[in-house]
């Protein structure tokens, strides 16, 4: 659960320096020693003799990029760059190799301790050409962090050494995906799979309108022998979005809508957190990721219930406002999206409940055109056929069923990530985007223009990468891919084609980590449709030895049952006003909270600034944080995520 940007630990941030002005455009820039990267937009660069400072808007955070020179290992380097910019380096925490890769010979990532309470994000990353390292320094605050993480991963992503020419497979043609690179394909991922804890992964590959092999690798569910099929369910989370807006598409083809219109001149009852956001909130604003509002899901995930109406996405929006600016930067948000398909929905089908238009409308409009016999927006019909167990990690390392508890209270949000699908059924989807909106019986069903503007180059995401909505444009090796992914507990999917080379392929899989197989899955096809460097085997290897070094740094912090005298000092019950109520709970020498939603086996940790925190560790959502604290007088637990801060505060004693 704490997966979110992978880039976060501690640090002291310093005031900034003066700065040159903020660049109108993504900027190539160089240090003094020729390592290349690029500023962006509207970020400033300020050399300072062997360090590059980065910075956003934002006066809190910088990445600061140092030539090094010689050092031991990564962390010398890592160290030696602090010192470079000036600044005292927070303990560390955990180093982890990455892939060699874009000219370089080594890469680490080198994490740093940090309380909760401090709510820092840093990182260092090091790159070793030849004796000579360069590190990138992440150093800032959580909040800037995420509003910023796709512009910190563009300068990230495209440091590279002096003199190294980028990969690009512009103008070339791309080889048959014939049956021997599927068989490669599919001997990628049953070499990983089980290595990152996913027992069952569901696979299709498509080529010119033809599907040349959908079907399965692992079980269903771990320790039993019912293996995966081309018909085997798996909950596809965030890959409902782009049927939300092929709804959305439809609609604008038969003028009922406007991609350009304000949202309430069709919705008229659609509000965010002031008049003047929205006023300017326009039909493709709704699932751009572009308009600034925050991530609020812990709503969803602590204080929603299979029974919370689907109209509650509505109030949570009222109640939400932007912390940047419209199409300033990308920031994900779940509740927008759900907004859209509950409009389209409603649009289609006046007058029913909002959730349950929208079921209908997806049923009608998408799965039956389609032939989508296996797919549903129904948990309790994917259960009763032929489904995928989600799994994840206990905190020991041994993978084990997760609960459904989570992923059943997202309901409420389901055009944002409630669907489900077979490999045999999301190729058929895949085939019909490739297919410009046409059936696979030949009917056209959405326009081709209303269907591409759904994958418009909308926001940047990181280096030749956009969101559009509810898909996502990767032009990263000079050749177009289109894609999305879905991520719930147990459940992470991937659809992706490339239109040029009229391929596509899907990956469906039923654990936690899985994932970390759709980059490399992506990857792997490239490099054997145009001959590409083989980087996905090393990208696979590397994020396998990460995973057991992360899990096993987690599991040395914590103590496990919980420490008797903390738990001794809890009081029986909380309540957040945002996140509803916390039981605390006491059955066999074990503590747990209890949640609306879900519940977790709690553990304790000592945080570097004396304070002591609860922390969750049932299998898909260990690592979420309660630091016990006093607040007026009555004990409280706070939990964060990266731009909002939850008070749990005693009741009832």
């Amino acid at each position: 659960m704490r997966k979110f940007l992978g880039l976060l630990a501690m640090g002291t941030v310093l005031a900034h320096p003066a700065l040159a002005a903020p660049v109108a455009a993504d900027t190539p820039a160089a240090t003094a020693t020729g390592t290349t990267f690029t500023v962006p937009t509207a970020w400033e660069l300020t050399p300072r003799g062997k360090a590059s400072l980065v910075a956003p808007p934002e006066s809190d955070t910088r990445l600061v990029v140092v030539e090094v020179g010689a050092a031991a290992d990564a962390k010398a380097a890592a160290a030696a760059a602090w010192m470079a910019y000036g600044v005292a380096a927070p303990p560390f925490k955990l180093v982890t190799p990455r892939a060699a890769k874009t000219g370089w010979e080594e890469r680490a990532v080198v994490d740093y301790d940090t309380p909760p309470n401090a709510r820092r994000a840093v990182q260092a990353i090091a790159y070793r050409r030849g004796t000579a390292w360069t590190v990138a320094i992440l150093d800032g605050t959580e909040m800037t962090a995420e509003k910023r993480g796709a512009a910190i991963g563009l300068v990230v992503a495209s440091l590279r050494p002096a003199g190294y020419s980028r990969e690009s497979f512009a103008g070339k043609t791309a080889q048959p995906l014939d049956m021997a690179k599927v068989e490669q394909l599919k001997a990628f991922i049953a070499k990983y799979m089980p290595q990152v804890g996913v027992p069952g992964v569901g696979l299709a590959f498509i080529e010119k309108g033809k599907v040349v092999w959908e079907g399965g690798l692992g079980v269903r569910e771990l320790g039993k022998p019912e293996p995966v099929t081309a018909h085997t369910r798996f909950m596809i989370a965030s890959n409902t979005k782009s049927m939300a807006t092929m709804l959305l598409a439809k609609l604008v083809d038969q003028g009922r809508i406007g991609w350009d219109d304000v949202v309430t001149k069709d919705y008229p009852s659609f509000r965010l957190g002031s008049d003047a956001t929205t006023a300017k909130t326009r039909i493709r604003h709704l699932v751009c990721a572009c308009t600034g509002l925050p991530r609020k899901d812990y709503e969803l995930i602590f204080a929603s219930s299979p029974t919370t109406p689907a109209s509650d996405t509505f109030r949570q929006l009222s109640l939400t406002e932007p912390t940047s600016g419209f199409g300033e930067v990308f920031q994900y948000n779940n509740l927008m999206a759900s907004a859209a398909g509950y409009i389209a929905g409603s649009l289609i089908y006046p007058g029913m409940e909002v959730g349950a238009a929208f079921d209908k409308a997806v049923q009608t409009e998408i799965f039956d055109p389609l032939g989508m016999a296996d797919s549903t927006l129904s948990i309790d019909a994917a259960f009763a056929a032929e489904h995928a167990s989600p799994h994840a990690y206990d905190v020991d390392g041994n993978v084990r069923i997760a609960s459904m508890d989570l992923n059943r209270a997202f309901s409420m949000s389901r055009p944002a990530g409630g669907a489900w699908s077979s490999p045999h059924d999301l190729i058929r989807y895949v085939g019909f985007e490739l297919a410009g909106g046409v059936t696979p019986d030949g009917k056209r069903l959405i326009s081709e223009k209303n269907l591409f503007e759904r994958r418009a180059r909308g926001v940047p995401v990181g280096e030749d990468q956009w969101y559009g909505m509810g898909l996502q444009e990767d032009s990263r090796w000079g050749v177009k891919v289109i894609k999305h992914g879905g991520d719930l507990l147990g459940y992470h999917s991937d659809m992706m084609w490339l239109p040029d080379a009229q391929v596509g392929a899907v990956i469906l899989t039923s654990g936690d980590d899985g994932a970390t197989l759709r980059g490399p899955l992506l990857r792997r096809m490239v490099e054997l449709l145009y001959d590409g460097k083989p980087e996905a085997e090393a990208d696979m290897a590397a994020t396998v030895k990460r995973i057991a070094a992360e899990r096993a740094e987690f599991r040395s912090k914590i103590v496990l049952p919980a420490d008797a005298g903390a738990v001794a000092g809890l009081a029986t019950a909380y309540r957040s006003p945002d996140l509803g109520p916390l039981a605390v709970l006491r059955e066999g020498g074990k503590l747990k909270f209890r949640f609306t939603s879900m519940a977790s086996e709690m553990a304790t940790r000592k945080n570097l600034d004396g304070t002591l925190s609860f922390v969750t560790i049932d299998p898909g959502v260990a690592g979420v944080d309660f630091v016990v604290a006093t607040r007026d007088g009555k004990r409280v637990l706070i939990t964060r995520d990266a731009q909002h801060e939850f008070v749990f505060t005693e009741v009832g004693q």
